[in-house]
C-alpha cells in the first residue's frame, strides 16, 4: 500500500459540506416525533393521560414486542444462564431510569410535537431507587426486575479458581488493587436521530439511522419486530460518531417504525444533545479488583480479577459478552501468568444501559493489570521497567496461548517495550524531573504494556462480493460501517492494486447482495472486510483467468496474472483486467468469504505529565506510542486511529464521567454544561512508532488500530499521575483526575 497520504475519497464530500448524516434525511410527507421521557429514576405508571386530537403511542402499542436474542449462550458460574430482562420499547407499567421513553407523540412538526407531549399527564408511584452495582447486589437492595433475582444479571468465571487460590497463598508477595472504571458516555458529534418509513405494498421499511453496519443492527430490529431481516433496509451513508454504541437496536427507533407501520407516513426524530446522554448506552462503569502474585524472583505466579459491573437497568447486546468473555481472552496482559482466574458479576441498577464503547472492556483489562504491576514493583522496591521485562511473553514464544485457552497470534512485546523506552527518553527523565521540582511542579513518568483483541464476531465467516458493470468499476459490497475511518479509501485501494481497475465500495448497501458477517466494531474492518475482498478479489481474478484464456485463445494453464494483467507465459502477448471486466461485466461477479479472523495487535505507551500542586492542574507534557498493528496500508489512518483513541482515553482520565444522584437517580451531567469533554489542546506533543509483526490470521497481515489508543492510554497516564504524586505519599486515585480532585488529594495529603 501507499505509504504517502494522498487524502480520503470522503473528504471532498465531507469538507465542502456535501456530507449526508441522519438529519439531513427527509422523506416526501413525513411527520415528527417527541419522546416523552421518564423524569424519575424508578415509578410504576398509575395512569397516563393522553391529550385530544394527538397521536401518541405508549406501552400499551409496543408490549407485545420481543427482545433480540443475546449475544452470549454460554454458561456462567456453576452453569448459570444469563439473565435478559424484558426490555420495554415504550414503559410498560413501570420506569426504571431517567430518560426511558415513556410516550412517543406524533405531529406535523417538531414544535408541535414537542407542545404536545408537554400535554401528556403521567401519574407514577415512587419506587426505591439503586444506581450503585454493589449496592445492587446488596441482600435488599430494590429490585428492578421479577425475572432476575438479587439483580444480578449474570455471574461469569474464568480460569481456575483453586489454583489461583494456591498460587497467591504460596506467593511471596501479593499485590491488591480495586480501582472505578468510571462511566463514560460516548457523546458522538451527531446526536442518535432516525427516520422511518414502512412501504404497505412490499411489506418493507426503510430505516434512515446512524449505523456501524447493518448486520449488527438489522436482525436485532427484525427479531423485536418479528419481520424478516430483509424485509428492513437501513440507510447510513455519513455517520457523526459510532464508537460502538451506534451497533444497537435503540428502542427510539423500533417506536418510529411502529408509528410509520401505523400512520402510512415516514416519522422523523432528532435528538438533544440531553436525550443522547440519557439514553444513548453508556460505556465502561465497572469497580475493578485485582491479585497479583510474584515470587521471590520477582516473577508473576498468579493474577486474580474480580468485576463488578453496572449494566443498567437493562442489557443491551453487546454489554455482557464485552464484560465477560472479551476481557477473559487477554486477561493476563502481555505477562507470562501461569495461573489465572476471574470473576465478573453484571449488576441491574436503575441508570442507562452500558455497552460496548471505545475498546469494549479492553482499557479495564489494561487498566487493572498495568497498575497492579506498578504497585508490585513499589510495594516490593523493585524497578517497574526491569519487573516488566522479567515477566513480559518474549517474541519467540508467539503463537502464544494464555491460561484460559486464547492464543496470542503473534508479537513482540520486548521489543515494543525497549522502542518506547528510547522514543520518550526514560532515562533522562530524572534530569526533566529536577526542573519541575525547582519550578515547584510535580513531575511524573508512566508506561503501560498491553494486549488486546481485535476481530472476530457472532458470524463464522464474514462474506464480501465484487460486482462489475458498464461503469468499469468493480463494486465492492461489504457489511462495514463507517464512522470516519476512512473505508471509502482503503478498502477500494486494496482491490484496486489487486485487480487494477478503479473500484467503489458500497458498504452495508441496502440494495446490495445478501451477505454473511459482521459490522464496524471491535478493530475488525481491516483483517474481516479488507481480508474478505482480498479473497473475493483473488477469486475474481482466477474468474478472469479462464475468460482471458479464452479470448486470447490459449489454454489457461498458460496464462498468468501479475500487475493488472494477463499475460501468455513466454510471450509479450497481454491482456489487462480492465479489458476482461469490459467484455464480460457480470460474468466476474463473485461472492467468497474467509474465517471471521482474530489478531492480538498491542503495544507500549508512554506519557509524562506536570502537576502544580497549588491548584491540582494536570499539564500532558508528553506522550509516546509504540504500537504493533500488524500490517500497516496507510500509515495517516492508523495514526488517526491511534490519535482518536489516546483523546478518548484521555477524556476518561481528566474530565468525563456519567454521574447520577444515589438518593434519587437523577442524571446529574446530562449536558455539556456538567459534562466534561477533553479540549484538543489536551494532547500537545504526541509520537506514534510502529513496530509491526504481521498477524497469520488474515490475507492482509493487519490486526486492529481503531482502539489501541484508548486501551493504552488509561494505564499509562494513570501511572504516570501516581507516578508524580507518590512523594506526597499518594499511591491511589481514582478517575476523573480533574484539577479539584487532585487538588483535593494532594492537600489531604
Amino acid at each position: 500500500m501507499s505509504e504517502a497520504f494522498r487524502g480520503r475519497r470522503e473528504d471532498d464530500r465531507l469538507l465542502t459540506g456535501r456530507g449526508r448524516y441522519t438529519a439531513d434525511w427527509n422523506l416526501p410527507g413525513q411527520v415528527y416525533g417527541y419522546f416523552l421521557r421518564s423524569d424519575r429514576a424508578h415509578a410504576e405508571i398509575l395512569s397516563l393521560r393522553k391529550p385530544e386530537n394527538v397521536f401518541v403511542f405508549t406501552g400499551e402499542d409496543t408490549k407485545d414486542l420481543k427482545d433480540p436474542p443475546p449475544l452470549v449462550r454460554y454458561p456462567g458460574r456453576d452453569g448459570a444462564a444469563l439473565k435478559v430482562p424484558h426490555r420495554d420499547i415504550l414503559a410498560h407499567g413501570r420506569v426504571r431510569y431517567v430518560g426511558q421513553e415513556v410516550a412517543l407523540v406524533i405531529a406535523e412538526s417538531p414544535q408541535a410535537a414537542q407542545d404536545a407531549a408537554e400535554r401528556i399527564e403521567v401519574e407514577y408511584r415512587e419506587l426505591p431507587v439503586v444506581v450503585d452495582a454493589e449496592e445492587a447486589l446488596a441482600a435488599g437492595a430494590p429490585l428492578l426486575h421479577q425475572g432476575v433475582p438479587g439483580n444480578l444479571a449474570f455471574d461469569y468465571e474464568y480460569g481456575n479458581e483453586q489454583a489461583a487460590e494456591r498460587a497467591l497463598a504460596g506467593a511471596a508477595h501479593v499485590t491488591r488493587l480495586t480501582l472505578d472504571s468510571t462511566r463514560v458516555s460516548g457523546t458522538p458529534m451527531e446526536p442518535k436521530a432516525c427516520v422511518a418509513s414502512w412501504d404497505a405494498a412490499s411489506g418493507t421499511f426503510d430505516l434512515y439511522a446512524a449505523s456501524q453496519g447493518k448486520g449488527m443492527m438489522v436482525p436485532s430490529l427484525g427479531a423485536i419486530l418479528g419481520v424478516p431481516a430483509e424485509k428492513i433496509r437501513l440507510h447510513a451513508l455519513d455517520v457523526g460518531g459510532g464508537f460502538g454504541i451506534r451497533s444497537d437496536a435503540y428502542a427510539e427507533y423500533v417506536a418510529l417504525m411502529i408509528a410509520a407501520r401505523k400512520l402510512g407516513r415516514p416519522v422523523k426524530w432528532v435528538g438533544s444533545r440531553f436525550e443522547t446522554i440519557v439514553s444513548d448506552y453508556h460505556g465502561r462503569g465497572a469497580k475493578l479488583s485485582g491479585e497479583l502474585g510474584l515470587d521471590r524472583d520477582g516473577r508473576f505466579v498468579a493474577l486474580r480479577v474480580n468485576w463488578t459491573v453496572n449494566a443498567g437497568a437493562c442489557l443491551s447486546q453487546p454489554g455482557p459478552l464485552i464484560n465477560t468473555l472479551n476481557p477473559s481472552t487477554h486477561a493476563i496482559n502481555a505477562y507470562r501468568i501461569p495461573v489465572l482466574y476471574g470473576r465478573h458479576r453484571l449488576a441491574l441498577t436503575n441508570t442507562t444501559s452500558t455497552t460496548a464503547y471505545r475498546g469494549a472492556g479492553r482499557p479495564n483489562v489494561s487498566y487493572l493489570v498495568e497498575r497492579l504491576v506498578d504497585e508490585a514493583a513499589r510495594e516490593t522496591g523493585a524497578d517497574r521497567v526491569e519487573l516488566r521485562r522479567r515477566n513480559l511473553i518474549p517474541r519467540d514464544a508467539f503463537p502464544y496461548r494464555t491460561p484460559v485457552g486464547s492464543t496470542y497470534d503473534s508479537g513482540d512485546p520486548p521489543g515494543e517495550l525497549e522502542k518506547a523506552l528510547r522514543f520518550s527518553e526514560w532515562e533522562s527523565f530524572p534530569e526533566r524531573k529536577k526542573i519541575s521540582s525547582r519550578n515547584g511542579k510535580l513531575r511524573g513518568i508512566g508506561l503501560s504494556v498491553f494486549v488486546e483483541p481485535s476481530g472476530g464476531g457472532a458470524s463464522p465467516k464474514e462474506e464480501a462480493m465484487i460486482k462489475f458493470g458498464a461503469s468499469g468499476e468493480a463494486e465492492l459490497h461489504v457489511l462495514s460501517g463507517a464512522s470516519g475511518q476512512g473505508h471509502e479509501t482503503m478498502l477500494p485501494e486494496i482491490v484496486t492494486q489487486l485487480l487494477g481497475i478503479p473500484s467503489v465500495l458500497k458498504a452495508s448497501d441496502p440494495d446490495g447482495p445478501p451477505l454473511v458477517g459482521g459490522g464496524t466494531v471491535g478493530s475488525r474492518t481491516m483483517m474481516s472486510h479488507g481480508g474478505a475482498l482480498v479473497a473475493t478479489a483473488k477469486t475474481v481474478i482466477k474468474k478472469g483467468l479462464e475468460l482471458a484464456a479464452k479470448d486470447l485463445e490459449v489454454s489457461p494453464q498458460d496464462v498468468e496474472f501479475s500487475e493488472g494483467e494477463y499475460r501468455v507465459k513466454g510471450t509479450d502477448v497481454r491482456m489487462k483486467f480492465s479489458e476482461v471486466a469490459r467484455r464480460h461485466g457480470s460474468a466476474l461477479d463473485t461472492k467468497d468469504s474467509i474465517p471471521t479472523p482474530v489478531a492480538f495487535p498491542g503495544g507500549v505507551h508512554v506519557a509524562e505529565v506536570e502537576i502544580d500542586p497549588e491548584t491540582g492542574e494536570i499539564d500532558l507534557l508528553r506522550y509516546t506510542g509504540v504500537d504493533d498493528c500488524g500490517r500497516i496500508l496507510n500509515h495517516a489512518l492508523v495514526d488517526g486511529q491511534l490519535h482518536g483513541g489516546i483523546v478518548q482515553g484521555l477524556g476518561q482520565i481528566f474530565c468525563e464521567q456519567v454521574v447520577y444522584d444515589r438518593q434519587s437517580g437523577q442524571l446529574l451531567t446530562g449536558s455539556f454544561m456538567d459534562y466534561a469533554m477533553p479540549r484538543p489542546e489536551i494532547l500537545k506533543r504526541v509520537e506514534l512508532h510502529d513496530h509491526s509483526v504481521p498477524s497469520p490470521s488474515n490475507p492482509l497481515g493487519v490486526k486492529g488500530a481503531g482502539e489501541a489508543g484508548t486501551t493504552g492510554a488509561l494505564p499509562a497516564v494513570a501511572n504516570a499521575v501516581i507516578d508524580a504524586l507518590r512523594p506526597l505519599g499518594i499511591h491511589h486515585l481514582d478517575f476523573p483526575y480533574s484539577a479539584s480532585r487532585v487538588w483535593q488529594a494532594i492537600k489531604a495529603a
